[in-house]
């Protein structure tokens, strides 16, 4: 998402998006897959499914939030966005492959995910003690 197309209104329809998207999965992995992974890998998919959709949340609840203090847009609501997003395709997605296929090798990847949803809710944080310096 470029940073001069980046409204709050758009980060709230790519956070529902992705909700809608969790919900699909969660549903999936409850139905579909419930008979075809072993458990362990279930509850793996599933974790992937939480995050992804804590984290469709939290886009949307930034955004609403940007809209209720009428902000302008900073350094580190970007970094949140960035964050949330990156740590999504990272952290569950990399969950969703270890599921699917049981290679391990998806499993590493997962940390980087987590540091980048560490990263957004940090920058969240500096967009609040500074809401009016778009710099921050």
């Amino acid at each position: 998402m470029a940073q001069s197309r980046l409204s709050a209104n758009r980060v709230v329809a790519v956070g529902a998006y992705l909700a809608f998207i969790s919900v699909l999965l969660g549903a999936f992995g409850a139905h579909a897959l419930k008979e075809r992974i072993d458990g362990r890998l279930l509850e793996v998919f599933q974790t992937g499914v939480h995050y992804q959709f804590l984290h469709s949340i939290g886009l949307i609840l930034l955004g609403l939030w940007w809209t209720a203090n009428r902000l302008e847009l900073s350094k580190s609501m970007i970094w949140t966005v960035r964050g949330f997003l990156l740590g999504i395709l990272l952290f569950s997605g990399s969950l969703y492959l270890l599921a699917f296929t049981g290679l391990p090798l998806f499993g590493a990847v997962t940390p980087l995910g987590g540091m980048l949803f560490m990263l957004g809710w940090l920058s969240w944080a500096r967009a609040a003690l500074k809401p009016s310096d778009p710099r921050a």
